[in-house]
């Protein structure tokens, strides 16, 4: 079973997720903003992590460089969820070499979809 983290500050977001994802082919854990993420995966190696880009302490795209520093860890994909249809922010995602970007809200339907994809990607790898 692969394990998925999702990050986000928003606590009610990460419910969603939980609750639309639950009985999936695959293990969902959370981490409520980037420090509690490091703290998460200093004892875990997920499959897959997907990281909403503002948040407060760490945004998402410094926790990414922090994340890919970690050799453990390095090869964990990595995709930016956000509400923000920013041109710069999808930029700067594909510049530091994530593994995507895409704009939440979303539908649980589709959420399923976009996952089975990035893991058929990373089993193809």
């Amino acid at each position: 079973m692969k394990t998925i983290l999702f990050i986000d500050d928003e606590s009610s977001w990460l419910e969603v997720i939980k609750l639309s994802l639950k009985g999936g082919p695959y293990k969902i854990i959370t981490a409520e903003g980037g420090e509690a993420a490091l703290k998460t995966l200093h004892d875990r190696t997920p499959d897959l992590i997907m990281s909403d880009v503002r948040m407060p302490e760490i945004n998402g795209f410094d926790l990414f460089e922090k994340i890919k520093q970690d050799p453990r860890l390095k090869s964990v994909p990595y995709v930016f969820m956000s509400s923000i249809d920013d041109f710069d922010a999808k930029r700067t995602a594909k510049s530091l070499g994530a593994d995507g970007y895409i704009e939440k809200p979303f539908e649980s339907d589709k959420m399923v979809s976009i996952i089975s994809g990035f893991l058929t990607q990373i089993k193809n790898k």
